[in-house]
């Protein structure tokens, strides 16, 4: 009986997380900030998949209507051996007119809270205090929870929506709500 309530009380808490998750996966707090910063996805042999592309392209219009000065592309590795999902984002944003000037990599991270434990070292190197975070509406709550965590302002600001079907989006928002659950009882996912 204990077991059963216990498991009720962690759904329940699972699922109203899920609602606030896809609250925020749709609200746009853009304003301006030291750096946006563009959370990262996956590339393929040095281009970035689409996910990535419609973040960085939501990051880029972003920097052109000033809303920072610095741009900071995310992402490690992720199995390729020659490109990092950083690096793939800079050469996207400087093909597009951004100079490299403006843009700061941080080319390590292989999950979530490890881009974002090393975005927010950059960030404090640098003196920077606020970033418009850029991913995915269902990512921007636990991301953005972990950069707060961290010490920095963050606004939230989610890439264009891919339309997808209402089931598959609670699934990505009570996926969310299990990493953000686990992170917070200090469980890495």
């Amino acid at each position: 009986m204990l077991f059963a309530g216990v498991t009720l009380v962690i759904l329940f808490y699972l699922v109203s997380l899920s609602i606030r998750i896809g609250r925020q996966s749709t609200g746009d707090e853009a304003q301006k900030a030291d750096v946006i910063i563009v959370m990262g996805a996956a590339e393929y042999s040095g281009k970035p998949s689409p996910v990535l592309r419609a973040r960085l392209d939501h990051a880029l219009e972003l920097w052109k209507e000033q809303m920072a000065p610095l741009v900071m592309t995310t992402g490690g590795p992720g199995g390729d051996p020659i490109f990092t999902e950083a690096a793939v984002g800079r050469s996207y944003l400087m093909d597009r007119g951004v100079p490299p000037t403006a843009i700061i990599t941080e080319s390590e991270g292989e999950t979530t809270m490890y881009s974002i434990s090393a975005a927010a070292e950059i960030m404090t190197r640098m003196n920077l205090r606020t970033c418009i975070l850029v991913s995915d509406g269902y990512h921007i709550f636990r991301a953005k929870r972990m950069m707060q965590y961290e010490g920095i302002r963050v606004y939230g600001s989610p890439r264009q929506a891919s339309h997808q079907s209402g089931k598959r989006e609670w699934g990505l928002y009570f996926r969310q709500a299990v990493g953000y659950a686990l992170w917070k009882v200090g469980i890495t996912v």
